[in-house]
């Protein structure tokens, strides 16, 4: 997996929420999370498993709303930066970090109600494998987003400190279809790139975020989006 040994470092553990979610990248936030709890639903109850967790954003969320929800993530350091995030929220005891390889959960087959992975797939050496394991563990429902080829992330990919996988939706139907996936539905989304907003003060993003979404509005508008968002069911 790319950017396995950079993820595992103290200090990009430490700063990764700030640097990504502070200033315009609080609508990145905000967006992400809406995206997660559309597809997912009324959580309560439901046994949920977050692969690549990072620092918490999702589980605790989730946590929140009453979710039985594992986070699993092969960082330590993230996985750190979790716990704290849950013992902030008074979630601690409702949900389990683990850490782990996200290619071999070690979970039962049908395990959980819903799987799902955010700022995964872009990192992904062998995306059908990691979505095989998710289909695996699930009994019901996968979601995951992509990266996509056709928008302007293929501008600065190349100046990632690892790079991201690009994917065509063509590409994406055809993990759905070897997985044996049904999608229900799919959002496109973010002609801008992230990028942009975090290095920009949050008003100033937000009036950047209506004119993304006006371009989004225009016939053809969605095959410019960077990011796509896939719910898929069993």
């Amino acid at each position: 997996m790319k950017g396995q040994e950079w993820y595992q470092a103290d200090d990009v553990a430490e700063e990764y929420d700030e640097k990504r979610f502070s200033k315009g990248g609080r609508l990145i936030d905000r967006r992400e999370k809406q995206a997660v709890l559309d597809a997912l639903g009324p959580v309560e109850d439901k046994r949920v498993l977050e692969i690549a967790c990072g620092t918490g954003r999702f589980t605790a969320m989730l946590a929140e709303r009453g979710a039985d929800i594992v986070g699993l993530d092969i960082s330590g350091p993230m996985l750190k930066q979790g716990r704290e995030r849950a013992q902030s929220a008074g979630v601690a005891d409702h949900l389990e970090y683990m850490r782990g390889d996200a290619g071999r959960l070690p979970f039962p087959d049908d395990h959980f109600d819903a799987v799902f992975a955010m700022r995964f797939f872009h990192l992904a050496d062998t995306p059908e494998a990691f979505l095989e394991e998710m289909c695996r563990v699930s009994s019901e429902q996968v979601f995951f987003d992509t990266f996509n080829g056709f928008s302007t992330r293929t501008i600065y990919n190349w100046a990632l400190p690892m790079g991201s996988r690009l994917y065509s939706e063509q590409e994406v139907h055809g993990l759905l279809d070897t997985a044996g996936l049904r999608l229900v539905s799919a959002e496109h989304d973010w002609v801008f790139p992230y990028g942009l907003y975090r290095e920009i003060p949050n008003q100033v993003a937000s009036a950047l975020r209506r004119v993304d979404g006006g371009i989004r509005k225009l016939p053809g508008g969605n095959r410019l989006a960077s990011v796509s968002y896939w719910n898929a069911r069993l």
